[in-house]
């Protein structure tokens, strides 16, 4: 081992993830602010310990010089999808972007590993500013359904107990056949997708409207309509106990109008 800084040598990577990680959450919360479907369920990322970097370049025969350019995923980010047409939309998404440069991607999804491993990986160039200057930093972005990540990381936890060339043959066997099983699950999930989002949005559409109601409530409190607000907080208790949406519009655009009368006083 050399006597690099390691601190020093990881903090790019650091900053990679953690903007990485950034955008992408951002790109979800804005694109459910334009009600529209997200492909990202949720997002998470890491930087590789110094262990795991030595023991790749020794496997792939990569010298200390040379770690940058021979080891393309110390920083990694893994993007989890409710199904799996969400990735090749995330994909391209990915693509269109302009603040990263896909390199080359590896698709284990149509091509799954022997040990029954499916994931999307796409190796990226990330420019990142330091103190010292912009410097370009490569990395993996793994692209999964919540099935197919839940198989990875038990196998994940296996190998790292058997140290993968040791694991028995029974378990390979099982963990064999619950890849298969988190296939068909992703399978079976395509084809109630249409099922799956409009009920996701449906309840997302009735909290929106509870958050917004409720918000109006205290605008009424701020423009001291008192009673007007108590009576219509009360109003929406029996409503929301009755599980009623067309009702709770309907207060909606009450509260509204009440809202423009309040305005209109204030001047």
């Amino acid at each position: 081992m050399d006597g690099r800084d390691w601190k020093k040598f990881l903090f790019p990577y650091e900053q990679t993830v953690e903007e990485l990680k950034i955008k992408f959450k951002t790109l979800r919360a804005e694109l459910k602010n334009r009600e529209e479907y997200s492909p990202i369920e949720f997002v998470t990322g890491r930087v590789k310990k110094i262990s795991s970097i030595l023991d790749k370049a020794k496997k792939l025969n990569v010298s200390m010089d040379d770690l940058e350019t021979g080891i393309e995923d110390i920083a990694g980010i893994r993007i989890m999808c409710q199904f799996v047409e969400d990735i090749e939309t995330l994909r391209e998404l990915i693509h269109q972007r302009k603040d990263m440069k896909v390199l080359y991607e590896k698709d284990y999804i149509a091509n799954k590993k022997e040990s029954g491993y499916r994931s999307f990986h796409m190796i990226i160039e990330y420019p990142v500013q330091t103190s010292l200057g912009m410097k370009k930093v490569l990395g993996e972005i793994q692209l999964r359904t919540l099935a197919m990540n839940f198989w990875a990381t038990i196998e994940h936890s296996l190998n790292y107990k058997y140290k993968e060339s040791m694991l028995p043959e029974e378990v390979r066997t099982r963990l064999s056949r619950a890849a298969e099983a988190a296939y068909l699950l992703d399978q079976e999930m395509s084809n109630i997708r249409g099922e799956i989002v409009e009920a996701q949005k449906l309840f997302e559409d009735n909290s929106n409207l509870v958050t917004v109601i409720l918000n109006c409530i205290q605008v009424l409190y701020f423009y001291h309509r008192v009673r007007e607000a108590v009576q219509f907080q009360m109003r929406f208790n029996e409503i929301f106990e009755k599980d009623d949406t067309r009702a709770m519009r309907e207060l909606q655009e009450e509260i509204q109008e009440a809202i423009k009368r309040a305005k209109k006083g204030a001047r």
